[in-house]
């Protein structure tokens, strides 16, 4: 039997009860292990220590847990527990509630100079979140952006779509979403009704129905004593009424042959609030309380999992981690130098807002004299933007400039024509009551304020990069000792050359521990592959990539690829780097069709499931921006002239895998050029699964290739996966 490696929401129904005990407790410190793993810390007036655990990996919990089954702490704290430490350390714990019936818990802690709150995601991938007062997002240990949801720094948190919580659903409502089912009734239970597979199958159990029955001829006696089962479990839930059990499966060897596998304990299968009639067969141990059953039950599975296999040898084990502790140092370098980036484009933008008052200065002294004088003459805010809306009718320009009144914040916005090569608009909200020069001012101060936070993370960025060398000083200090240790002994290995052939084919799958060497390459945040004859291509994400490849990163030898489909990307086939010379190069076909295929693959070919589709190449000179006469052309969009080479039926395939060599992360691509890159590899066709499914389905499928399969969660996450799978419905080719 498979063991229980995520709590359910039924579970997470009986925690929150037991979890809301310790309000009061104040926050001592938080630790991170292994950027998954949250453990805070707390102290209660009538219990002492108390250790809440938050682990949102491969393993999804939140319990308290007995301090003796509490790993030391770690190291170093990264980020993010450093900036829960900043927020909470003295806070009251103010309590825990689920989020209607979704795998997600919201903790409150209360300080006097500031409140937090940490949602925590157990489902998925996975997420912890600290949110401000106003729910906006202070940092997480992931970063989700997903046309559904966001949940980034500086963004207002985003709950998943609500779901139906099958234990308070009335019975006609019960009924009707039964009925509307084409299967059978405990898949209904488990997926429409979110039960998932175990309690559907309990509740079935329960009421004495057939699992297997099909909706259609279930009768209204069947689901209304289904309804009935859920109600008594819906009860006995928020009455506290449990009796938690651990399930263990034994380990002998069945017939009792094999003594050593007899003398084995028991593994743990299952923990639950209370005994469950689809478990009577199995062996189990109660508690007092479910919480401390849970804290038992991951325990046990940890220390299960972690006895598996060979024992490491000596070397092996007292060898410190210097390759993840090197990678956590980089992967937080990268996160600085994205939000360096973020507040030099905003401290950008609000210089441009200021400077574009002055550039229209007339116009917009104009618009805010005429409010300011209405408001004097004690006009209603509804009648001012009722007479700029008339004018702007009339074709009145400081009228039509305006397009939002705000009477509440004493606003106006407009939208301003801005310099800029695309002749696009740009919105700027100024205050009613102050002149051009006022306005102007404060986005000014704006922009020095952002520029501070700048210089606040490069000295961040500094910090860390000293820890980064300080790490890797002390990995060559012990390598060099642990050479001089072994003497002689490297020397009677073998050669020279049967080591470089034997690394050369190593067996990334097989191996326990993979080491993380994490790259840090300029085009990331675009689409992107390498050829099989090593050549970058690039594409972009959306209209503002598409414009920014063309004008920034284009070479004049670089080749420019479209789809005949309208709705693909800018594809760049790159002659050399952005910061290289380039020379004339001549690319093999090969080479053009994997960059002619990469375009037809990420474009609307894919999203209106396409199988193949037509895609054409030119040179860089024959891309432009300026329309014919009397035309006009979107963002993101050019105009092609001359003769195009083309690309018929090309096949919409994408492959994403796992790189092992020479750096580690997630890939994706035209397969002819993933395939033999990756250490294995999943390859994707149109098909039914929506974008984010299809990325889980890849990630369970590679991770069960690897031995280490942390090293997979790490570096090819679904999140990761996800940036390589085009818009629209997937499935795997078999």
């Amino acid at each position: 039997m498979d063991q229980k490696r995520e709590l359910s929401s039924i579970d997470l129904a009986a925690l929150v009860t037991e979890l809301n005990r310790y309000e009061g407790a104040k926050v001592d410190k938080a630790y991170l292990y292994d950027d998954d793993l949250l453990r805070l810390k707390l102290r209660d007036f009538d219990r002492g220590r108390v250790e809440l655990m938050i682990e949102v990996g491969d393993i999804k919990r939140a319990h308290v847990a007995d301090p003796d089954n509490v790993a030391d702490a770690p190291g170093r704290p990264p980020n993010f527990a450093k900036m829960l430490r900043n927020r909470m350390s003295g806070a009251d714990f103010a309590g825990v509630e689920q989020y209607e019936f979704d795998r997600i818990l919201t903790f409150e802690f209360e300080r006097e100079d500031e409140n937090t709150t940490l949602v925590v995601e157990l489902f998925g991938q996975g997420n912890v979140a600290a949110l401000d007062e106003t729910g906006e997002v202070v940092g997480s240990l992931s970063t989700v952006r997903l046309k559904s949801r966001t949940v980034a720094p500086g963004s207002q948190y985003e709950y998943p779509a609500s779901r139906l919580n099958p234990l308070d659903v009335s019975l006609g409502g019960f009924e009707r979403h039964m009925r509307e089912s084409d299967s059978d009734v405990v898949r209904t239970l488990a997926t429409q009704l979110n039960l998932g597979g175990l309690y559907a199958e309990e509740v079935c159990t329960r009421a004495g129905v057939e699992k297997e029955t099909p909706i259609d001829e279930a009768t209204d006696d069947q689901l209304r004593a289904l309804h009935e089962a859920l109600e008594r479990i819906g009860d006995r839930l928020r009455a506290g009424d449990i009796d938690p059990r651990v399930y263990e499966e034994s380990l002998d060897g069945g017939d009792g042959s094999d003594g050593e596998e007899g003398d084995r304990d028991p593994r743990v299968v299952d923990v639950t609030p209370f005994p469950l009639s689809e478990h009577e067969g199995l062996p189990s141990v109660g508690f007092d309380s479910f919480n401390a059953a849970v804290d038992d039950y991951f325990y046990r599975l940890d220390r299960d999992e972690s006895g598996e296999g060979e024992a490491p040898s000596d070397a092996s084990a007292s060898r410190p981690d210097f390759e993840e502790e090197i990678a956590k140092q980089e992967r937080i370098i990268e996160q600085q130098k994205g939000a360096i980036e973020g507040f030099e484009e905003q401290a950008e933008a609000e210089r441009g807002r200021a400077e574009l008052l002055y550039a229209n200065y007339d116009l917009v002294d104009e618009v805010l004299s005429t409010v300011r004088d209405a408001r004097e003459d004690e006009v209603p805010w509804d009648e001012i933007a009722e007479t700029l809306d008339a004018g702007a009718e009339r074709g009145i320009p400081a009228a039509e400039a305006v397009v939002d009144v705000d009477g509440g914040e004493g606003t106006v916005t407009v939208e301003l024509a801005d310099e800029s090569d695309d002749g696009g608009t740009t919105r700027v909200e100024l205050d009613a009551s102050a002149g051009v020069e006022v306005n102007a001012d404060r986005l000014y101060q704006e922009a020095k304020r952002i520029e501070g936070k700048r210089e606040g993370a490069m000295e961040a960025i500094e910090s860390t990069r000293t820890e980064l060398e300080a790490v890797r000083e002390r990995k060559a200090e012990w390598e060099a000792k642990a050479a001089a240790d072994d003497g002689e002994g490297e020397s009677d290995a073998g050669d020279g050359e049967d080591d470089e052939d034997e690394e050369y084919e190593t067996d990334w799958l097989s191996r326990s521990s993979i080491p993380i060497r994490s790259p840090d390459d300029w085009f990331e945040r675009f689409r992107w592959f390498r050829t099989s004859t090593g050549y970058l291509v690039i594409g972009g994400r959306n209209a503002d990539q598409n414009e920014e490849l063309v004008k920034k990163y284009m070479g004049k030898h670089d080749r420019f690829f479209h789809t005949q489909a309208h709705g693909g990307p800018v594809t760049l086939l790159k002659a050399a780097g952005p910061s290289e010379s380039a020379d004339p190069v001549d690319f093999d076909e090969e080479t053009l069709r994997e960059a002619a295929q990469f375009a037809v693959s990420y474009s609307s070919d894919w999203k209106d499931g396409r199988g193949a589709g037509d895609a054409y190449m030119v040179e860089p000179d024959q891309v432009s921006k300026t329309p014919e006469s009397g035309e006009y052309i979107e963002k993101g969009s050019f105009v092609i002239r001359g003769d195009r080479t083309y690309f018929e039926d090309v096949p919409c395939r994408i492959a994403v895998g796992v790189q092992c060599e020479p750096v580690t992360r997630a890939i994706g691509g035209p397969p002819s050029a993933i395939v033999d890159r990756a250490a294995t590899s999943v390859t994707f066709e149109p098909g039914m699964y929506a974008q984010n499914d299809a990325a889980m389905m890849a990630y369970r499928t590679l991770k069960e290739r690897f031995a280490d399969q942390s090293f997979v969660r790490k570096v090819a996450s679904a999140d990761r996966l996800q940036e390589f799978l085009p818009s629209g419905g997937s499935d795997i080719v078999d």
